[in-house]
């Protein structure tokens, strides 16, 4: 009996199996709100153990992109239920991912009266596309105040209390990919000169005091976070200093007892890899669930399994372009292959459409 299929527990949630289908942003939300379409796309990949949803914002200032979801409205909390009931009718438990997007974004894709804000007023490298203007340079952010940290916490608090009411079993915190919380970590976004910045313990203050609210608000066994240490998208550039930073991390997370770390190699895409080193740093420190992602096929992710490498793979791109890659995996069956064309564009093209077997 494979490993990779056979059934699994994330702390106390027991899951169908040990993959994890990864969170994906695929602009599919028009007017920020999730849908129908949506809740049939999730439906139909709901053979995973864990779902985690594609990056949701829970301010209006976190929406960078155009058509990404929210959750901290009425509207948006009614769609996210549409989609929670129709993937635990099919058996998968599912996380939604906090992705508050900082200073990646531009003020035409985002609701009147919200801003662009960021550790530091720190351009990144780079552009956005707009569905009013195209593609424009990311935009310069408001460096965020003590009272804008704040109330950017109590907005992860109440959106992880909205996810509650939407059925979600759990929140992922986006620490990873360049995106708020990231930038707090990073010396190059975050030139602050006050309490959450400068050395690590400040630098990963913001992380950490928008993990414990949450934690305060659902519970600890409802928290998990995504890291991608050694990652450069978004303008995160390589530092001296990264592998001790997050095994600093690391084990102040451990010490909040999150149910989980996502980490996240991305060198299959061309990134730098992650180190063995941090990797074997974090399954030694971090004693919760530690879910490994990046470029995994079966066979790999059987091998890292049943070397205790990790205790559930998450999978991305093949999930994508195949609804029921579980049973493709099961029976090495062929796969189909993904459209790169269609990741970001409204509508049921290249989402749910992907043919099944038979």
């Amino acid at each position: 009996m494979s490993l990779l299929f056979s059934k699994a527990t994330l702390g106390s949630l027991p899951l169908q199996n040990h993959l994890v289908m990864a969170p994906m942003t695929r602009n599919r939300a028009t007017g920020n709100i999730p849908n129908e379409l949506m809740a049939q796309y999730y439906a139909q990949r709901a053979t995973a153990g864990l779902i985690i949803t594609e990056g949701t914002s829970p301010s209006p200032n976190g929406l960078g992109y155009p058509r990404i979801p929210g959750i901290f409205s009425a509207e948006q909390i009614a769609g996210w239920k549409l989609v929670t009931d129709a993937v635990h009718a099919k058996g998968a438990k599912m996380f939604i991912q906090f992705m508050h997007c900082g200073r990646i974004g531009h003020p035409l894709n985002l609701p009147a009266g919200a801003r662009i804000l960021a550790p530091s007023a720190v351009a990144a490298a780079g552009e956005m596309y707009t569905d009013a203007e195209g593609m424009k340079p990311n935009a310069t952010p408001q460096a965020m105040t003590e009272a804008d940290i704040r109330a950017a916490i109590a907005e992860f608090v109440q959106g992880a209390k909205n996810a509650m009411a939407a059925g979600f079993d759990g929140v992922e915190l986006h620490g990873a990919n360049g995106y708020l919380l990231e930038q707090f970590i990073r010396p190059n976004s975050n030139q602050r000169t006050d309490r959450y910045g400068g050395p690590i313990e400040n630098r990963a203050r913001f992380v950490l005091d928008v993990a414990e609210a949450v934690i305060i608000a659902i519970g600890k066994d409802k928290v998990g976070i995504r890291l991608s240490p050694f990652g450069v998208f978004n303008d995160m550039p390589l530092y001296d200093a990264m592998e001790a930073d997050y095994t600093h991390l690391a084990q102040e997370l451990n010490a909040r007892g999150l149910a989980y770390i996502h980490l996240v190699d991305h060198s299959s895409m061309g990134a730098p890899a992650v180190p063995d080193t941090m990797k074997a740093a974090f399954r030694k420190l971090f004693r919760g669930t530690l879910i490994l992602s990046g470029g995994y096929d079966a066979a790999r992710a059987e091998s890292d399994l049943v070397a205790n490498k990790g205790n559930l793979i998450a999978v991305g791109k093949p999930f994508l372009a195949n609804p029921d890659l579980v049973a493709r995996w099961k029976t090495g069956a062929a796969v189909n292959a993904p459209d790169m064309n269609t990741f970001y564009t409204p509508g049921p093209k290249g989402y749910t459409d992907y043919p099944a077997l038979g």
